[in-house]
């Protein structure tokens, strides 16, 4: 099962998550039948969105995380909701590209410059939308530069996706440590020095860690609690009832000339791949309904 740690350290100066998330990743890959370094990308992404996903506090929030660079990826969007369910896809999956100079995937080469959007959809009139210059596209780090400038929490983001010789995924997760203003120095200080000696986190995984040992492992010298856990998955919520939306959402003027066309439409979900034909008859049903 995957799942999210959430805790706190140095009496409620530190907030922390670490998750483990091999089942969201590998459903991820299967659906979309990514490339090892698209699934890399995706994988790490989907990991941070489920974490940024349980930071939420109301029940409806949305979250939506999207990479765009000139890589050969072209884009990742993933979206997530307070209860840490993530669905998302990447523009091509297909991507393979050279391992890097340490001989990793290339997971930066592969989404290039950029940028990083982070959309918070809180039930209000307008989403929260915050921005940044992707940093080296590794995902990662670009999230830890991001909320440092745009919502300034100082922040260690470390994410991590590992595959097994046959691409599947052999290990997933990450953590997101955050520094409350009201740190002092000699605790940043000392967090720095602890960091700067930690492996990756899939070494972490491989070596039979869980999120909770992580988090020990991070912040058990800064007296961790545990707060508590919570389950995340790779769940998507289309239904036919979305793809009647969104049709009618694109307006009068396409819905007649789909209409005019005379054949069915066939639709498809970018987050599962699931089809969903559409009959002329129920095009005009959809069309009185956008006149309405």
């Amino acid at each position: 099962m995957d799942y999210i740690v959430r805790a706190t350290a140095a009496d409620h100066q530190i907030r922390a998550f670490a998750a483990t998330t091999r089942e969201t990743v590998e459903m991820a890959r299967r659906y979309h039948n990514t490339s090892p370094v698209a699934t890399a990308a995706l994988g790490r992404l989907l990991t941070a969105g489920a974490m940024m996903g349980a930071m939420m506090k109301g029940e409806q929030d949305l979250l939506t995380l999207q990479v765009r660079g000139d890589g050969p990826l072209g884009g990742i969007t993933v979206t997530a909701d307070a209860a840490a369910h993530v669905k998302g896809y990447v523009r091509n999956p297909e991507v393979l590209i050279h391992a890097n100079a340490k001989g990793k995937l290339d997971v930066g080469g592969a989404v290039g410059h950029g940028m990083l959007s982070v959309i918070r959809d809180m039930g209000l009139k307008e989403p929260y939308i915050g921005q940044c210059e992707l940093q080296t596209g590794e995902i990662g780090d670009d999230l830890t530069y991001y909320f440092a400038t745009s919502e300034q929490v100082p922040s260690s983001v470390g994410l991590g996706v590992l595959l097994d010789v046959g691409n599947t995924v052999r290990q997933a997760g990450g953590f997101i440590l955050q520094l409350m203003p009201f740190a002092p120095d000699e605790i940043v200080d000392r967090l720095e020095t602890k960091l700067a000696g930690v492996h990756s986190v899939t070494a972490m995984l491989d070596s039979g860690m869980t999120p909770e040992q992580i988090l020990e492992e991070l912040l058990g010298e800064f007296g961790l609690e545990i707060n508590d856990t919570i389950e995340t998955q790779y769940r998507c919520d289309c239904s036919r009832a979305r793809i009647e939306k969104a049709l009618i959402s694109i307006g009068k003027k396409d819905l007649e000339e789909m209409i005019r066309d005379g054949e069915p439409i066939e639709m498809g979900c970018q987050f599962c791949g699931k089809k969903y034909q559409v009959t002329v008859q129920e095009l005009r049903e959809l069309l009185k309904r956008s006149s309405r």
